[in-house]
């Protein structure tokens, strides 16, 4: 059996049938508090009911803007192809992307409070699976604080039962909410029934472990600036026992989802919402269930990929004097071969400087581009005149990105999109390909990862970094790159363009590194909060969503550092008065 994490509510979940119960809420929709601890498998099902509380957010008919992945469209490497009101400088504190983030959290806070105060008093079951629970309930609640703590920078703490309708507490400091999530995860750690982690196949994988509590206590200590505890927690992961499965592009799948490089996911099978959307909202047209390119690449993530030797990418040495064409005069180059004279005339209506298009070498001219390149960039990306293995009709049918898109029926086979009066890099990571068994497009089975190994030695660089340990520091970077097979970063040589000068150059080495590694994984926004390089990074000038070739469709504006941190919900002032709204923003 794949997964066992269950609920028990249906005949074929009490027949052992079921994959994972994890999955439901039922205790909170048809159980009252009192009740649903009084057994073990009603108290089982109250903590199942925690990590449900993962999945709040999520929309299978449209896309919610509330799920991990969808943050990339606030990234310096992803976007979306709708102005969002956050990078146009005119969202207010009345938006639902905040009161729904607040609500889902302190949703998962309050089913965790349930679970922390009444498993003891109430719960029959044994004393060892109840302390397991119990562990596990505490790093829940950590991560729900640890994710309004992420984006307020101080909200109020509840660590006891109280309805949300009845939160009247003012806020806590920045300080106190990290103290008390760092608290949480210690006593999970320190919590003897607790597991290291749970092997590939267990019936409990995807449970909370001792390694997933140091991951993310190690996180969080980053983000105190506490740098020797995150390493000693980074370190505490590696040694109970995970690694980085060797193969990238098919660690993403669903037969791997439960590798050792997998710490910490939200758990998902195909059935109605209680798998990824990411297929629906990521993929195209061409994908199987006639899919939404809702969210897509940034250029900035396409241009980061070194060559495979190490050194940058630089668009000019492919082709000699892109940089200092307009961005309109560039698409000549990602144009198809052989094109009509309508859509030539097309191209120079909007602006293609056409006296360097070739009609019969235009395509394999573009591609150089993306050859010799780090494997990643394949691996995450659908670039112009590749392929994409999607369907047509009921059967398999190998398209390719070209623009301008003519059709995807045979002999063409363009691939298509909803946008297809742009050309946009495209997700291949997460995407299914060819005939995938899946119920329909929203319904996507493989797991989501929240925290993994590739992550935790990234950020263990950057902690040793920091502590101006900078050979350590490549050490970790450089067990990430291996991966892939590109060069290591070394202090030796000079001339070559894997040559770290410092702390400072090997710094932005990391975050780099981190911006390549997590396309698509709802990382990099957060990552660029925390570093405070939001402001110089996603709105740099001329920066917007953009075509391929950097041309803008829809433009960014920064209206200042407030930005930083989100605003307390209009709604939630106007319930609790006891609430201050943080510096910038309207009350």
């Amino acid at each position: 059996m794949k997964k066992s994490i269950l609920l028990f509510t249906t005949a074929a979940c009490l027949l052992g049938s079921c994959k994972k119960d994890l999955l439901n809420t039922a205790p909170y929709d048809q159980l009252a508090s009192e009740t649903m601890w009084t057994s073990d498998n009603l108290t089982e099902l109250g903590v199942n009911g925690i990590y449900n509380a993962l999945r709040l957010g999520q929309n299978t008919s449209s896309a919610s803007g509330l799920e991990l992945y969808q943050y990339d469209r606030f990234s310096f490497i992803g976007q979306t192809r709708d102005a969002q009101a956050m990078l146009q400088g005119t969202i207010q504190p009345s938006d639902g992307l905040f009161s729904a983030n607040w609500q889902n959290f302190y949703e998962g806070v309050i089913r965790a409070n349930d679970a922390i105060t009444n498993i003891p008093a109430k719960s029959p079951s044994a004393p060892e699976k109840k302390g397991r629970l119990l562990a596990e309930a505490k790093f829940l609640r950590a991560y729900f604080y640890f994710r309004l703590n992420q984006v307020w920078k101080g909200v109020p703490l509840y660590l006891e039962p109280v309805a949300y309708n009845e939160f009247n507490k003012p806020r806590e400091t920045e300080q106190t909410i990290w103290d008390a999530v760092v608290k949480d995860l210690t006593d999970a750690i320190n919590e003897p029934n607790l597991p290291n982690k749970y092997a590939k196949g267990n019936a409990n994988f995807g449970r909370v472990s001792k390694s997933a509590a140091h991951a993310l206590r190690g996180k969080v200590y980053m983000y105190m600036s506490k740098w020797a505890e995150a390493a000693a927690d980074f370190q505490k992961v590696k040694d109970l026992g995970h690694s980085l499965f060797p193969n990238y592009q098919q660690l993403f799948t669903e037969v791997n989802e439960q590798s050792d490089e997998m710490i910490f996911s939200i758990q998902n099978i195909g059935v109605s919402g209680l798998g990824s959307t990411t297929q629906f909202f990521c993929g195209t047209r061409s994908s199987f269930g006639s899919c939404w390119n809702t969210y897509f690449v940034s250029p900035n993530l396409v241009d980061l990929y070194e060559k495979s030797d190490g050194s940058k990418f630089n668009w000019d040495a492919v082709l000699p004097g892109y940089s200092s064409m307009s961005p309109a005069a560039r698409q000549v180059f990602f144009l198809r071969d052989n094109m009509t004279t309508t859509e030539r005339n097309a191209a120079a209506g909007r602006g293609a400087d056409m006296t360097k298009y070739l009609p019969a070498g235009n395509e394999a001219r573009i591609r150089q581009a993306f050859e010799g390149r780090d494997p990643r960039l394949a691996a995450n990306v659908i670039t112009p005149y590749s392929t994409y293995n999607g369907v047509l009709g009921a059967g398999p049918s190998t398209v390719t990105s070209r623009f301008p898109y003519r059709t995807e029926n045979s002999p063409t086979l363009d691939l298509r999109t909803d946008t297809q009066a742009f050309f946009y890099y495209l997700y291949r990571k997460y995407v299914y390909e060819g005939n995938a068994q899946l119920l329909n497009r929203s319904f996507g089975p493989i797991d989501f990862p929240i925290i993994r190994y590739a992550d935790v030695l990234l950020m263990w660089a950057e902690a040793l970094n920091e502590q101006g340990l900078v050979a350590e520091a490549l050490s970790k970077i450089n067990e990430v790159r291996a991966r892939v097979s590109m060069p290591a970063l070394q202090q030796t040589d000079p001339t070559k363009g894997t040559f770290v000068t410092g702390q400072s150059d090997c710094r932005e080495r990391i975050r780099n590194e981190r911006r390549i590694e997590f396309p698509n994984e709802g990382i990099n926004y957060f990552d660029e909060l925390r570093w405070k390089t939001w402001k110089e990074t996603v709105f740099k000038s001329g920066n917007g969503v953009q075509q391929i070739w950097g041309q803008n469709t829809v433009p960014y504006t920064w209206k200042g550092d407030y930005l930083y941190t989100w605003p307390i919900p209009l709604v939630e002032i106007q319930r609790n008065p006891n609430l201050v709204q943080n510096e910038g923003w309207p009350n």
